[in-house]
Formats: structure tokens, sequence, C-alpha cells
């Protein structure tokens, strides 16, 4: 059986994302699978990236985020909330993301468990960076090998998140999280079960995404992952934009799947230790 990491970001524990979130652990454990849930708003988890995560400093005069993360990364003083979170990620097989869609993105606290945690030289900055190479990421990286969803309840109807909707296609007002925040550490990402108008939830609608739900918990490890195109696996050139040919009719952030009659993409070993990555935290 496997390990699942539950990333909650609801207030409202008789919220229908918490009672998916719920479902979800019901499900993932009659299985027989592990589950960690991370509650951040039952945690208090501190959603602001600043200062105060580094006590000891590597430039005192002038805060830079990113290089100080990777400092405190390297020498083993990241805040023990920031390294508990990396451990339940290098633990998991899978990681679900369960958020209500807030001005098209996760909550903010969400937003911040994602900046905390994905620590320079965890998340990012790994590999070599060069030509053809700018780091193991986009399907490689310290999270490759693991499964990621999106469980996203929306107020809105369906229709509005359509090609030709008022608020674009749900896939596009994902993709920073789907694309940036998981396929980029390296995580095989599957299609997001999101519920629309799920402010006004009936009984009998409930019992339809209860069912549909559980069927997607049950196949988290064998449906197929959206098939984003790995960064390294020869679709992209020296400056990491797609070559020619490649795309077909697609537009978009679309073009960035992988199409019918595409070549083969060929990632060679991983760059990425996990093992030496773990080490550190």
């Amino acid at each position: 059986m496997s390990n699942v990491l539950i990333v909650h970001a609801h207030s409202e524990a008789q919220s229908l994302t918490s009672s998916l979130k719920n479902l979800a652990v019901e499900t993932l454990t009659a299985q027989g699978h592990q589950v960690e849930v991370s509650d951040l708003y039952a945690m208090h988890w501190k959603a602001v990236a600043d200062a105060a995560d580094f006590p000891t400093r590597k430039n005192a005069d002038r805060l830079h985020y990113a290089s100080e993360s990777g400092n405190a990364f390297a020498t083993g003083t990241q805040p023990a909330d920031v390294v508990a979170e990396q451990q339940k990620l290098l633990w998991a097989d899978a990681v679900i993301l369960t958020f209500p869609l807030w001005w098209y993105s996760a909550p903010a606290i969400l937003k911040g468990w994602v900046e905390r945690v994905y620590a320079l030289g965890f998340a990012y900055g790994v590999g070599q960076h060069g030509g053809e190479r700018w780091g193991d990421r986009f399907g490689e990286g310290t999270l490759a090998g693991r499964r990621a969803m999106v469980v996203v309840n929306i107020g809105g109807r369906e229709p509005h998140y359509s090609e030709r909707g008022v608020n674009g296609r749900l896939d596009e007002i994902l993709w920073p999280i789907q694309h940036g925040q998981l396929f980029y550490p390296g995580m095989a990402v599957m299609e997001p079960f999101p519920v629309y108008q799920s402010d006004r939830m009936s009984k009998e609608r409930w019992l339809e995404v209860a069912a549909a739900f559980k069927v997607r918990m049950e196949n988290l490890f064998t449906d197929t992952p959206i098939p984003y195109r790995t960064q390294n696996g020869g679709h992209y050139d020296g400056q990491q934009v797609l070559k020619p040919g490649l795309g077909g009719d697609e537009t978009g952030v679309r073009i960035h799947l992988v199409q019918p009659g595409d070549p083969n993409e060929d990632l060679g070993a991983s760059q990425t230790d996990t093992a030496e990555v773990a080490s550190y935290i």
C-alpha cells in the first residue's frame, strides 16, 4: 500500500471542501493506504514568507528570501514547521490538494505553504543549470515518482470554465498550481476533481459527487496522469522553448501537453538524489 499526504485549505470543518477531504481519508484508508493530513487552518499555518523564517541569516543587511531559504535548507536551520512538511512530502507517494477556488486561485494560506515549504535546494534550484538542461524540474526533481491531484470546489457553473466561458478554461486557471507547483518539482499530476456550484449543493447532488469522488480516490494510483511534456525529455530547445513542429493545432498552455505523433521523450537517468536531499532535513 502507499502513503498519501492531503494538504487541506479550508477554514470551515463543515464545508464541502472539508467533507471531500474526510471522504478521501475514509476511502484511501479503507484501501489500506496510510494517510496524513496537513490541515493548514487548523494548524494555524504561517502563510507569510518573511525574515522570521530565518533566525540565522546569511545576509543580515538585506533579505533575499530564495537565497536565505537555500542557506537554511543546506545548513539545517529551517523552521521546524517547514521541515515537518518537507518530510511529509518525501514520505508521500501521492499528494492531494483540497481547496476552494477563491479569486481564480487557491486560498492564500495554501500559496504560503508552497512558498515556505518549497525551499531552494529542496523543490527548486536542483540539478545542473546550463545549456539545454536548466535544472531537474518539470517532470524531474526531488518529488519525482509521486502522484498529485487537485480537488477544487468552485462556486460558478461549469460552462463558465469552458473553452468560450467567461472565466476561461479551468485547466488554464489551474495551470500555475498543477504545472507550476506540482509538476515543477517532479510529481505526475492527475486530472483535477472540480465541483461546480459548490455553494448550492443538494443532498442528491452530494451523493452523486461523493460517488464519483470515491472512484477517483480508488483509482488514484492507476489513472493516467496529465501528459505534460518534461523539460529535459527532448521536446524543448536550449532556451527551454518548445521546438518547431510540436504542439499540433493546440494553443496556449495546451501546447505543453504531449500530442499524438510527437517523438518519445527520453529523460535518461535523473540528476536528483532524493536520499541525499532527505539527509538535509
